[in-house]
């Protein structure tokens, strides 16, 4: 069976996150109930990474087997047709090998964090950015977020629902700029811990507001306590950008 590698853009407010769920809307669910739309098949679709409830992709990447040998620009736009008007966008479709696994051939993910700092509450994004009011020390955030980088037990990052096997992970990025009124997070990585990018995005923030220090950073990561870390920032403001190969 040809398999097939989507590029997923998607508003993730109105789902429990991308996995399908048996009585509640998904990302997924949807998808797969598009393909069963325009095919007659019902498939089980595997993708780089399961974001959670209100979490967003512009560069989600999935991919499925199909029974017939479909052009990829068809399965674009005829899973386009059947997902509308839901805010899920099937950007790029094409060919891949069957050896190509969406999770387990990605190499790097990237993780985009949007932060409205600003007085005014936002009207049109929101539900698509963290509203934090006061001034934002963007060169302090930037300056702990280095901290972060490299190999490390991510304990206090962890949610305490985490699945996987180890703490241990590598970041590979950490960035803090300002673009007008928002300050922008970006991490990457080969993997992520369960809503670690939400934590880490929280605890900087403290930083930005001038509540902690890089030293207060340094001192919650070699913790390895969950206990210690800040206020997790609201699923709101993260993107899912990007998936290497």
């Amino acid at each position: 069976m040809p398999r097939y590698r989507l590029l997923v853009e998607y508003d993730g407010r109105p789902y429990r996150g991308f996995q399908a769920q048996e009585t509640l809307p998904s990302v997924q669910g949807a998808i797969e109930a598009a393909v069963l739309g325009f095919s007659g098949q019902k498939i089980r679709l595997i993708a780089a990474g399961r974001t959670d409830t209100g979490v967003h992709a512009t560069g989600q990447v999935i991919h499925m087997d199909l029974e017939r040998d479909w052009r990829p620009a068809m399965v674009r736009d005829a899973l386009n047709a059947y997902l509308m008007p839901q805010p899920i966008s099937i950007l790029e479709a094409e060919k891949v090998a069957d050896n190509f696994h969406a999770r387990f051939s990605a190499t790097g993910r990237r993780y985009l964090y949007r932060i409205l700092n600003r007085r005014s509450p936002p009207a049109i994004d929101q539900g698509r950015v963290w509203h934090v009011r006061r001034p934002i020390d963007v060169e302090a955030m930037n300056g702990a977020a280095q901290v972060l980088v490299g190999h490390h037990d991510f304990t206090t990052f962890r949610d305490m629902q985490c699945q996987s096997k180890s703490p241990l992970k590598t970041l590979d990025v950490a960035r803090v700029w300002r673009e007008g009124e928002e300050v922008h997070l970006v991490f990457e990585a080969r993997s992520f811990l369960h809503r670690q990018v939400r934590s880490m995005a929280g605890s900087l923030c403290q930083v930005g507001i001038g509540r902690w220090t890089a030293a207060d950073i340094k001192t919650l990561l070699e913790a390895r306590d969950r206990q210690a870390c800040g206020p997790v920032a609201p699923a709101d403001g993260l993107y899912l950008t990007g998936v290497g190969y």
